[in-house]
């Protein structure tokens, strides 16, 4: 969620989060290079690259986002484990055993699942992600692109704060009209079946979800990725003060040439990787809360409802139930694309000069 501008010629990068909201994968940013302008010519951008690395990014994530969306759930199966406790102040120094509950961990779900359902539940999902991630993209990019003409005339044109908003409304009104295909693929994610037994497919599900909680089991959830828009914002905050930071350190202008624009590349790398950490640690109950809400028969019912109760019988640390995983996915990506938006910026500026 990026844009420079060079110059007074019009050619700008820009760099916007993957619009599905339910994932962020390298496909999820686009870089595009806006034409008419001597900085931009003889470059040529390629739209299918997004599209067909979106595909590929959700297919190599997917095992990652099934066990992500496991570990969120209420029927995650909980590890039983016994504490010795001795108690000093009697004669006889007797023991006892304390019972308590333990969450699995990211391996323990993923040995569960190749053990009792086959590695083919790993990909549980996958369809409706494939199918979503297109249009999800044309909407979001639609949206943005006419809100920044909006907020261009009403805040100083192309700043953070017209980014800021034109990517929270963009994602607004994108998870609104895609809620239905999110909600049947986290609905296939925590389909639980022996292995062996037959599955429901994409189709299977929605007509399943509609016969069951009709249009409005569609959209169960969506509170909660309206709540998401908030880990852009606070990434894209926490992104732009480091980078300003890091021009500002003596170290920058210490350093002198090929030396300097690695020192530049890799401390960019870095805090795109600690603005998203960051962002993904603070923002990410809204994702537990939104799976438990589109679970199947549950007793969650709204946004706040399923806060308080999910604090009040499981504690805090069920709002990070899968943060590992999600962690994982997200910011090597985000790392990775953030800085290589950096380099191509670093790049089309030297090719102006």
């Amino acid at each position: 969620m990026c844009n420079i501008q060079n110059g007074g010629c019009g050619a700008s990068v820009a760099c916007h989060p993957h619009p599905g909201g339910d994932q962020l994968a390298v496909s999820g940013y686009l870089l595009s290079v806006s034409a008419g302008c001597p900085l931009t010519s003889g470059i040529r951008v390629d739209n299918s690259w997004p599209r067909c690395g979106g595909t590929v990014g959700a297919i190599f994530t997917c095992p990652l986002e099934v066990i992500k969306t496991r570990l969120q759930s209420s029927r995650l199966a909980l590890r039983t484990v016994y504490y010795p406790q001795v108690h000093l102040g009697t004669i006889s120094g007797a023991g006892v055993v304390r019972q308590t509950s333990v969450t699995p961990g990211l391996l323990q779900v993923l040995k569960s699942i190749l053990e009792k359902e086959g590695p083919k539940s790993l990909f549980r999902g996958l369809g409706p992600n494939l199918v979503g991630v297109a249009p999800s993209r044309a909407v979001y990019f639609a949206c943005y692109s006419k809100a920044k003409e909006q907020f261009n005339g009403v805040f100083v044109p192309n700043s953070n704060i017209v980014h800021v908003f034109s990517a929270g409304s963009a994602a607004f009104v994108t998870n609104s009209l895609m809620n239905p295909i999110w909600m049947v693929k986290t609905r296939m994610q925590l389909e639980r079946k022996v292995r062996g037994s037959k599955q429901m497919n994409t189709l299977q599900c929605a007509r399943y979800v509609y016969q069951t909680e009709g249009i409005r089991g569609f959209y169960r959830g969506l509170t909660a990725s309206y709540a998401g828009i908030s880990e852009t914002i606070i990434c894209f905050a926490i992104y732009e003060s480091l980078k300003k930071y890091l021009k500002e350190a003596p170290l920058a202008s210490s350093t002198n040439g090929t030396e300097k624009n690695s020192t530049n590349f890799f401390g960019l790398m870095a805090a795109a990787a600690l603005s998203k950490g960051c962002a993904s640690c603070v923002a990410y109950p809204h994702e537990v809360i939104r799976t438990r809400l589109r679970e199947e028969g549950t007793k969650y019912k709204s946004f706040v409802q399923t806060a308080r109760l999910v604090f009040r019988e499981e504690g805090y640390l069920a709002f990070y139930r899968g943060l590992f995983a999600q962690l994982i996915r997200q910011i090597p990506n985000t790392a990775i694309v953030l800085s290589t938006y950096e380099l191509i910026v670093y790049l089309l500026e030297d090719h102006a000069q």
